[in-house]
């Protein structure tokens, strides 16, 4: 029997977190979720899982340690270097998306603004990360 890869939900909004939850578990999302409610606490999550998360769904504006510092080092590690992240936001600052791209986030999802919308966009985003998606045993 094959152990579900865990997703990591960096979130600070505790309405974010429990949407995305509901959203995960109403696309039938069974992989354990771990948040982190900011970018220190990410990065100390990160560096104890065994085996790395399958994705990281990732906010970028957090306490501690903000969004981009937390993909920065992400990517400046070996052992998570090709972690698969989205960057899921409500910012939709060109800067913003540049900078997220620019330093590694394979995804930029800005998150919607109604209920209906956002509940949406991470159930499909769930679904593609944990069926879909193609992630090697490696990481």
């Amino acid at each position: 029997m094959t152990t579900l890869r865990s997703i990591l939900l960096v979130e600070d909004n505790p309405d974010d977190e429990r949407l995305t939850l509901r959203a995960l578990r109403r696309g039938n999302i069974t992989n354990p979720v771990i948040v982190a409610h900011n970018g220190e606490e990410a990065l100390q999550r990160l560096g104890a899982m065994h085996p790395l998360p399958i994705v990281v769904f990732l906010d970028l504006k957090l306490p501690k340690v903000d969004g981009l510092e937390v993909l920065r080092q992400i990517r400046s590690r070996e052992a998570t270097q090709n972690l698969p992240i989205v960057v899921l936001t409500s910012s939709s600052e060109e800067r913003d998306i540049f900078n997220s791209y620019h330093l590694g986030a394979n995804s930029y999802v800005r998150k919607p603004v109604s209920m209906d919308e956002f509940t949406t966009a991470v159930e499909r985003l769930g679904m593609y990360w944990t069926q879909i998606n193609q992630v090697s045993s490696y990481l």
